[in-house]
């Protein structure tokens, strides 16, 4: 049974950081991408940042370009998102995801196929 379970998010002020960790058991975790989503209140999910299974390429959302930083330990099973600058419209839901392949391109929901239950990240101005 695949587990994803995340933490580190938070309530901070606008201009601080987080970093969010995410750990994955149950699968071979240096098989597949894995990525970082959110979802607004209201909103749909979207893709925020995702990475190859071996960490050679990295996706960002225009949202996020800049500002965050993704990272995995495959040796801890462990995703990381350090986020740095956080403005009010990055408050949202945050959730980690595996996919059950080596990379996706888009960084898209429809990828992913194990998810965790979220980590609340809020932004106050």
């Amino acid at each position: 049974q695949v587990q994803v379970v995340e933490s580190g998010g938070g309530v901070v002020q606008a201009g601080g950081s987080l970093r969010l960790s995410c750990t994955v058991s149950g699968l071979t975790f240096d098989d597949y991408a894995i990525g970082w989503f959110r979802q607004p209140p209201g909103k749909e999910r979207e893709g925020v940042s995702c990475i190859r299974y071996d960490g050679s390429l990295t996706y960002y959302a225009d949202s996020a370009k800049g500002r965050f930083t993704i990272s995995r330990d495959n040796a801890k099973n462990t995703l990381y998102l350090e986020m740095n600058s956080l403005k009010p419209e990055d408050t949202a839901m945050y959730y980690c995801a595996a996919a059950r392949v080596r990379w996706s391109w888009s960084c898209g929901v429809g990828a992913f196929s194990y998810w965790g239950q979220g980590t609340q990240v809020t932004v106050s101005s």
